[in-house]
């Protein structure tokens, strides 16, 4: 991963100068030219110029292999999504922003699992599911969801920000059906193993002595000084400059890392809650004809059928025993296998 000194990028720069900014930021970190660059992502140096110099946008492939070559934690792709980000809501743009910079961060989280730490299928179920509350225009879900993903290559940055997540127990509820959650939380136990991240479970049993029931966010400025962000129903809202504020809610989440459940117990609480959601169930909800070869079958006979439409999960069955063992892969798993399909990292499938 490379280093690149944090620099604001200016508020006035247009959605493709601001791309083209980071993009040659990026690249004279690693000491390349555009002609070097343009050779490793397979693009000419003249549209690496022109998008440098914000006079074209910048295709999502080229940025992603960009983001592969310079080594940037998907720096690229999220900035581009975030600057199509007119469904987010008001205030979470600047947010963002200085998430993407903090050394550390400390979440608190009623509900919901937090953004950073949701997995595909969790996410979509969400959001589509406030896309049919008529929350967001169905045609920007795709959109959002991929500003979400795209914020999680934090987790992976070199160096790595240090990352403290309190979640209330709700936040294990049900979302999306027991694929979704049982996929939702195996992504929790992959993302406490990380050395760089605490988290921790604060049980129901606190009832009235929860201090807060609005989830908020502690972080780190470019100056090292804490920011706090929090959240309306209509809007979000990033406070630097009340020292006070900020100090009450840092005294707040003190308490609640001193009341909620051990790292360790947290693991094991989501663990057991896992369990629950393990039994492989019929997939009663496929419709006869929603069943479709996959394209990534071979051509020897050995065929594959899957039924998409269902959220977060992708039923897989053998088309020569339509009738047999159904498979159900989680949104993620399947994404995961199909780009290793692509790459050649599975060989000959």
């Amino acid at each position: 991963m490379i280093t690149v000194p944090q620099q604001e990028i200016d508020p006035a720069l247009t959605p493709n100068e601001a791309i083209g900014a980071q993009l040659r930021r990026f690249r004279k970190a690693r000491g390349l030219t555009q002609v070097e660059l343009g050779k490793l992502i397979n693009y000419s140096d003249s549209l690496i110029s022109l998008i440098e110099n914000g006079e074209r946008p910048a295709p999502l492939k080229l940025l992603r292999r960009a983001d592969k070559v310079l080594d940037t934690c998907g720096a690229l792709e999220l900035l581009y999504w975030s600057t199509k980000g007119s469904t987010l809501i008001g205030g979470f743009l600047a947010y963002i922003e200085h998430e993407t910079k903090a050394t550390a961060l400390k979440i608190f989280q009623l509900n919901v699992i937090p953004g950073l730490l949701q997995t595909r299928g969790y996410a979509s179920a969400l959001i589509g599911a406030a896309a049919q509350r008529g929350e967001i225009p169905q045609e920007k879900v795709s959109e959002r969801l991929n500003v979400r993903m795209a914020r999680q290559a934090l987790l992976y940055r070199e160096p790595a920000p240090s990352i403290h997540v309190v979640m209330e127990e709700s936040c294990l509820r049900p979302v999306g059906g027991p694929f979704v959650m049982a996929e939702q939380l195996r992504r929790l136990e992959s993302v406490a193993s990380l050395p760089h991240v605490k988290l921790q479970i604060a049980p129901s049993s606190l009832g009235e002595h929860l201090p807060t029931t609005w989830p908020f966010m502690l972080l780190t400025s470019t100056d090292e000084r804490w920011m706090a962000y929090l959240e309306t129903i209509q809007r979000g809202y990033v406070e630097r400059d009340d020292e006070k504020e900020i100090r009450s809610l840092a005294r707040t989440y003190d308490w609640l890392q001193t009341q909620a459940l051990s790292c360790a117990d947290s693991l094991t609480f989501i663990r057991t809650r896992l369990k629950e959601f393990h039994a492989m169930t019929p997939i009663t909800a496929v419709k006869p004809n929603s069943w479709m070869k996959s394209s990534y079958s071979n051509g020897g006979g050995d065929c594959v059928e899957v039924a998409p439409g269902l959220p977060g999960v992708l039923p897989v069955r053998d088309s020569k025993d339509p009738d047999g063992p159904q498979l159900a892969f989680g949104m993620d798993a399947w994404q995961s296998f199909i780009a290793g399909i692509k790459s050649g990292e599975l060989g000959d499938i």
